[in-house]
């Protein structure tokens, strides 16, 4: 995959408090979420990191109701952005306890942006689903921004949404169709996390492009993954499936030559008969350069030459306008 073209540098200027939560996996480098808050002081943020963030109970970043409680605090707090320190496991225990109504009114009201992605998935698909709520896969604390260096990519596509800039990305696509022009809601995240929802009242049923990622899955847990939505009907009412970065893996001499570009040949014969393109090469993922998505939003997919580009639309006040709630009711048992 090639990468996009490196922006230019912009001003700094003051761009409100972020606040930095833990809704997951326990952070293992807390250094790391000390050396991202001073990034994103540099870039006109005032950082608050939730007195919770840093929590440990096991595996998870505190109880699991004081993740709760952390996450209900950052939606009453004054924040205009609310940025996760990392992924791991945890938000799928919570799910029934969140309270839906105060997340929405933060984000599509008062117009905070919640940004993630890994485990942070579960969260964005179940606002989805249960509100309609638009929120972003994007860069979190301690992987991102907690780098010594930034990825300047995956910074500038940051500040695009924090400064509603953000009306479209473009990244190089070769495999898409020539006639490629797709539209609606513009929805998934970690694939793993979306095959978890399957039946539950936490995965949307989303028309439109589906983008997928994943780390340290094989390349036949993938193909079961994709049969799992293909089962569940989930791929066929997409009108394009978008692939990111899928890392971390490794074939064996049994493989014999099965690898992940199989799996997308394979993929692909799918869903011919229901005319949903594959497409792959979109930056996101768990990798350094990655976009900043807004999730439930709606979108057009259209191709330019050799890139592909996403298009969105905007609100007023500049956010992205949620789909249509009967683009995203919740998931049933509906194959076909």
């Amino acid at each position: 995959m090639s990468e996009p073209a490196a922006p230019k540098a912009r001003k700094h200027f003051p761009r409100g408090e972020l606040r930095i939560v833990s809704p997951s996996g326990a952070v293992p480098e807390p250094q790391r979420v000390q050396i991202a808050a001073r990034h994103l002081e540099e870039l006109g943020f005032r950082v608050r990191i939730d007195p919770a963030a840093l929590l440990r109970e096991q595996r998870f970043a505190g109880s699991d109701a004081r993740r709760v409680q952390a996450l209900h605090r950052a939606a009453r707090s004054r924040a205009a952005v609310v940025m996760a320190t990392r992924g791991g496991y945890g938000l799928t225990r919570v799910l029934d306890a969140l309270d839906y109504p105060l997340l929405h009114e933060a984000v599509s009201r008062r117009g905070q942006v919640w940004v993630g992605h890994s485990d942070f998935t579960a969260l964005q698909l179940a606002m989805l689903a249960r509100a309609g709520s638009v929120t972003y896969s994007g860069p979190m604390a301690s992987f991102d921004f907690g780098a010594e260096r930034v990825d300047e990519i995956t910074r500038e596509s940051f500040l695009d949404v924090v400064d509603s800039r953000l009306e479209a990305v473009g990244f190089e696509c070769p495999d898409a169709p020539r006639s490629l022009d797709a539209a609606g809601v513009l929805w998934g995240g970690n694939m793993s996390l979306v095959c978890n929802l399957v039946g539950t009242p936490y995965l949307p049923r989303s028309r439109g492009v589906l983008f997928l990622e994943d780390v340290s899955e094989h390349p036949y847990r993938v193909e079961r993954m994709f049969s799992q939505l293909l089962g569940a009907g989930v791929l066929q009412r997409q009108r394009a499936v978008l692939l990111g970065a899928f890392t971390d893996y490794r074939l064996s001499a049994h493989d014999a030559g099965y690898d992940l570009p199989a799996v997308v040949a394979w993929l692909r014969s799918r869903l011919r008969e229901y005319k949903v393109p594959v497409l792959t090469g979109l930056p996101f993922g768990h990798v350094r350069t990655k976009l900043c998505l807004p999730h439930g939003a709606r979108c057009r997919l259209v191709r330019d030459g050799s890139d592909a580009y996403l298009v969105f639309g905007h609100s007023h006040g500049g956010h992205h306008r949620a789909a249509d709630p009967l683009d995203h009711a919740h998931e049933h048992h509906d194959p076909h």
